[in-house]
C-alpha cells in the first residue's frame, strides 16, 4: 500500500474543493471552456495591481548583488520592517520587524504557527464553516481539532465557544472575512471572544493563542472598517499571504505577525524561525520579498469584488435561495435546496455550473460559491441556478 491508512482516509473524506477542481478542469476538456461555468476554487481571475508590474520591472532591471541568495530564516529585515510600520499604523501596536516572520503563503504561516506552539493532544479550536485544511494542519503537528458551529447566520457564538474551551485548549483559529461565508466578524465579536479567552485562562491556568487567518482583510465591503484582533488580545497572531489582496495566489507570499504585547514575544519569534526552516519551508520567496517590500498599502480595488457579489447575492435571492450576504472575501455560502448538499452539487453539473459542497468546510447543507470569476461565468451560472432551482 503506497498511501498510509489515515492520509487514504484523508483522502477520501477530504480534498473538495481540489476534486471539483479536477472535475472541473475534465469538463472543460471535454465540452470547452467557454462552456463550463466554474465557481468552485478561490482563484482571482484579476490581475496584480501595475504597483507589482511596476516593482518586479524595477528589480529586473536594477537588480543587486546577492538578491536572489538565501536570507535569515524570518526573511529580510527591511522587507519585515516595511510589513511592521503598517501593522503598527493599523493597530496602534509599538510593531517592529522582530515580530514579522515571512513565509510561503499562509497556508505555511499556519503550519508554522501550529507546529510552534503545540504539544501533542493539544485542542485547537475552528469554528465552522471553516477552510476544511485547518484539519489537516493541526493533525500535522499532533494537534486535535475541536469543531464549534457558527449557527445559520455564521456568526461568533461566544457561549458554544466557553462550552468547547477545555485544559487543553491551546489555540482558536479565527478566519474574518471568512471562507466560505464571507462574513466579517465585528469589533464587539472580537472584543467578547477576547474577554472570554482572558477569562479562560485565567480559570485553568493556561496560554490560549487567538490565530487570526487574514488573506481578504483588505477585500470588506460596504465600507464597513476591518476590526482588528491583534490589540483586543494579548495572545494573538497574525498569519496571512498577499494571495488575495495582491492577487499573487501561485506566488506564495505571506507572512507570521507576533503581537508586540505578547509575553513571550522574543522565544515565539525563536520558534517560528526554527520550525519555517525544520518544515522545510526554509525561506519565503526571495524575489516575492523584493517585491512586496515598497507594496504594503497596495491592494486590489474591493470593488471589483463587490459588484461581483451584488450581482449573484441578487440572482441567488431572486431565485429563492437562502444565504447570508457576504460582507467580504469573494465567496457566497447559500443554503442547498435539498438536504444532501452534494447531491445538489452533482445536479447542478447537469447546467455545467461547479460549486463545492458545504460538507467540504464543515457546514453539510450548504454550497460555496466562488465569485472572483469573469461576469460571463457568473451570468451562465446564475442561469444553470435558476435551471437547478425550477427543477
Amino acid at each position: 500500500m503506497a498511501v498510509s491508512r489515515k492520509i487514504r482516509q484523508f483522502m477520501a473524506e477530504g480534498g473538495w474543493i481540489r476534486r471539483v477542481f479536477e472535475d472541473g478542469l475534465a469538463l472543460k476538456a471535454r465540452i470547452g471552456p467557454e462552456n463550463v461555468f466554474d465557481l468552485s476554487l478561490g482563484n482571482p481571475v484579476i490581475e496584480p495591481p501595475a504597483q507589482f508590474k511596476n516593482e518586479l520591472r524595477r528589480l529586473a532591471d536594477h537588480p543587486t548583488a546577492g538578491m536572489h541568495r538565501y536570507m535569515p530564516n524570518p526573511g529580510y529585515m527591511d522587507t519585515r520592517q516595511a510589513i511592521a510600520k503598517t501593522l503598527a499604523a493599523e493597530t496602534a501596536l509599538p510593531f517592529t520587524g522582530s515580530h514579522i516572520t515571512m513565509t510561503c503563503g499562509a497556508a505555511a504561516a499556519a503550519n508554522v504557527v501550529l507546529k510552534t506552539i503545540l504539544n501533542p493532544g493539544d485542542e485547537v479550536i475552528i469554528l465552522a464553516p471553516y477552510f476544511f485544511e485547518y484539519l489537516y494542519y493541526i493533525d500535522n503537528h499532533d494537534g486535535v481539532a475541536v469543531i464549534v458551529n457558527t449557527g445559520d447566520r455564521f456568526r461568533l457564538d461566544p457561549d458554544a465557544i466557553a462550552q468547547a474551551v477545555t485544559p487543553r485548549t491551546r489555540a482558536v483559529i479565527v478566519n474574518s472575512p471568512n471562507n466560505p461565508s464571507g462574513v466579517v466578524y465585528s469589533a464587539a465579536e472580537i472584543s467578547a471572544l477576547a474577554q472570554l479567552l482572558n477569562r479562560k485562562q485565567a480559570e485553568h491556568g493556561t496560554e490560549i493563542f487567538l490565530i487570526s487567518d487574514e488573506p481578504y482583510k483588505r477585500i470588506i465591503f460596504d465600507g464597513i472598517a476591518f476590526p482588528q484582533i491583534l490589540p483586543a488580545y494579548n495572545n494573538s497572531v497574525i498569519v496571512t499571504s498577499h494571495a488575495k489582496d495582491l492577487a499573487l495566489p501561485g506566488e506564495r507570499i505571506g507572512y507570521i505577525a507576533i503581537n508586540p504585547n505578547h509575553h513571550g514575544k522574543d522565544e515565539l519569534a525563536n520558534g517560528l524561525s526554527f520550525c519555517n526552516r525544520t518544515l522545510g519551508f526554509v525561506n519565503a520567496p526571495a524575489l516575492m520579498q523584493h517585491a512586496v517590500r515598497n507594496l504594503q498599502g497596495v491592494s486590489i480595488d474591493p470593488g471589483y469584488y463587490q459588484r461581483k457579489r451584488d450581482f449573484m447575492h441578487t440572482a441567488l435571492s431572486e431565485l429563492g435561495y437562502d444565504t447570508v450576504k457576504p460582507q467580504g472575501a469573494f465567496y457566497l455560502f447559500p443554503k442547498s435546496p435539498i438536504e444532501d448538499d452534494v447531491a445538489f452539487a452533482r445536479q447542478l453539473l447537469e447546467w455545467n455550473v461547479l460549486v463545492v459542497p458545504g460538507r467540504g468546510f464543515g457546514a453539510p447543507g450548504h454550497f460555496r460559491i466562488s465569485y472572483c470569476v469573469e461576469d460571463w461565468v457568473l451570468q451562465g451560472a446564475a442561469d444553470g441556478l435558476a435551471k437547478a432551482a425550477a427543477a
